[in-house]
C-alpha cells in the first residue's frame, strides 16, 4: 500500500496539489481512526501502521492528533516481554464526543446518548399516548428532553455531535421532511425546527431503519448477518432490508413498509386508509385488543398472558399452543399474519434471515411456530435454503441507539473535522 510520504512525492507542487496534499491527510486521518476503531483488540501506533500501510511517523503524528482531538485515548503502555519501547495500546475515547438519538413513537418520546466506545452514557425513555397528537406539542416536549441531556453531558465535559431523529413514517432524509406518519397522524411536516435545538446539527430517519443499523453494529454473541430482513414491531410496523452490511433504501428511501402489507383485503380498516394491512393483526394495540386486552396496556401484560396460558393445566409443551382463547387470539393470528407478509418479502427479496425487534424480541417464542409454518408453506425457495427467524440482539427502543451511532459513525467518516 501506498505510505503518505511517497503518495505527497508524486503530487506536483502547484495549488491543485496542496488542495490533493490536504484532501490526502483527512484520508489518512480516516484510515487511522477506522483502524484504531474496527478491530476487537487495541493496537499499537506500529500495530496501526501495518494495519494501513501507512509510515509509523505518519502514523504517529496523526495518533497525535486524534488524541488531541478526544476521539482516541492511550492505555497504558505495554512490554510484552520483548526489548525495545513499550507498545501503547488505542482505543475509541470514552465520554468525549457523543452522538445523540432521538425518537418519536406512537406509545413513548426518547433520548439517548451513545460514546464512541458505544457506551450508553444517558437513556430517557418517557411513555405517552401519541396517537393522533399535536406534531408541534410533542416534538417541542422531545427538544425540552433533549435539551435537558445536552446540558448533561456538556456539563460533563463531553461534546455532542449531532442527533438522529427516529420517526414512524415515511421520511425524506434528503429535505429532511415526514411525508407521513399514520399512527401519529402526522403528514407533510418539517420536525427538526420544532426540536427547537438551535445550532445541534439533526437528520430525520425511519424508525425501522435506524433499529436495523443497530442490530448491524453487534455488540452481542450472535452477530448479525451480511444480509436480512429487520422488522421493528410495535403499534405500527416497519422493516428494513440489509444487503451485504449496507442499507437497501429503494429509490428515495420508503422501502420496508411492511405493516401497510395487505393480508386479507375483507379485513378492518388501517390507519393508512387501506383495509386488512398487517398492522391490523400484528400490530402491539391489535395483539392486545385480541388478547382482551387496554389497547395502551403494557407488552409486559401480554406476555404474562401467554406465559399463564402455556403453564396452564392442559396446555401444550409449545409456546403459543396452549388452550387460553384470549391468548390464543393474541399470538396465532399475528404469527400467521406476519408469516404471510414475511413470506412476501422473501419471495422478492430473496433473503434468507429475518430478524424481528421491538415488541416481536419479546413475543417471538408465541410467534415463532406460526410465522416458521407459514413460511415453509408460501416461500418457493423453502425446501431449498434455511430460513432463520432470530430474534433482535440491539435492544429495546433500538432506533435511539441506531440514530446515536450514526452520528459518531459520521465523525469517524471525517475525523479531520475535529482535529
Amino acid at each position: 500500500m501506498t505510505t503518505a510520504g511517497t503518495a505527497h512525492e508524486t503530487t506536483t507542487r502547484t495549488g491543485p496539489a496542496a488542495a490533493r496534499q490536504h484532501s490526502l491527510r483527512e484520508h489518512n486521518l480516516e484510515l487511522v481512526a477506522r483502524a484504531v476503531f474496527e478491530v476487537p483488540e487495541p493496537l499499537s501506533r506500529a500495530g496501526v501502521a501495518a494495519a494501513t500501510g501507512l509510515a509509523r511517523a505518519t502514523v504517529s503524528t496523526l495518533v497525535d492528533q486524534l488524541v488531541a482531538a478526544r476521539l482516541v485515548r492511550e492505555l497504558p503502555a505495554v512490554t510484552g516481554g520483548r526489548a525495545g519501547r513499550p507498545a501503547v495500546p488505542l482505543v475509541p475515547a470514552p465520554r468525549s464526543v457523543v452522538g445523540l438519538g432521538l425518537e418519536v413513537n406512537v406509545d413513548y418520546l426518547g433520548v439517548r446518548v451513545l460514546d464512541l466506545t458505544g457506551d450508553v452514557v444517558v437513556d430517557r425513555v418517557v411513555p405517552g399516548a401519541l396517537h393522533d397528537s399535536d406534531p408541534a406539542v410533542v416534538l417541542r416536549r422531545l427538544g425540552d428532553l433533549a435539551r435537558d441531556v445536552v446540558d448533561e453531558v456538556t456539563a460533563s465535559g463531553m461534546t455532542v455531535a449531532g442527533a438522529r431523529l427516529a420517526l414512524p413514517g415515511l421520511v425524506d432524509p434528503r429535505t429532511g421532511l415526514l411525508e407521513v406518519a399514520p399512527n401519529l397522524g402526522w403528514s407533510t411536516l418539517d420536525p427538526v425546527p420544532l426540536l427547537g435545538l438551535g445550532e445541534l446539527p439533526v437528520r430525520i430517519a425511519n424508525e425501522a431503519k435506524l433499529a436495523a443499523l443497530a442490530e448491524l453494529a453487534g455488540g452481542s454473541d450472535v452477530a448479525a448477518p451480511d444480509s436480512f430482513v429487520f422488522v421493528s414491531g410495535d403499534v405500527g410496523i416497519g422493516a428494513a432490508i440489509v444487503v451485504d452490511r449496507a442499507l437497501f433504501l429503494g429509490e428515495r428511501g420508503w422501502n420496508g413498509e411492511i405493516g401497510h402489507v395487505v393480508v386479507d383485503p375483507a379485513g378492518p380498516r388501517c390507519s393508512c386508509g387501506a383495509f386488512g394491512c398487517l398492522e391490523q393483526y400484528a400490530g402491539k394495540e391489535a395483539m392486545m385488543r385480541a388478547a382482551g386486552l387496554p389497547p395502551d396496556a403494557p407488552l409486559a401484560a401480554l406476555v404474562a398472558l401467554l406465559t399463564e396460558r402455556d403453564a396452564a393445566p392442559g396446555a401444550h409443551a409449545a409456546p403459543g399452543a396452549g388452550a387460553a382463547p384470549g391468548a390464543d387470539g393474541a399470538a396465532l393470528p399475528a404469527g400467521r399474519a406476519l408469516g404471510s407478509a414475511l413470506a412476501d418479502f422473501v419471495n422478492l427479496l430473496d433473503v434468507s434471515t429475518i430478524v424481528l425487534g421491538g415488541a416481536y424480541t419479546e413475543l417471538l417464542p408465541w410467534l415463532r411456530a406460526d410465522v416458521e409454518a407459514v413460511l415453509a408453506d408460501r416461500v418457493l425457495a423453502a425446501p431449498f435454503v434455511d430460513l432463520e427467524v432470530r430474534a433482535a440482539q440491539a435492544g429495546p427502543q433500538a432506533a435511539l441507539t441506531g440514530g446515536a451511532r450514526e452520528v459518531l459513525r459520521a465523525v469517524l467518516a471525517d475525523p479531520a473535522a475535529w482535529v
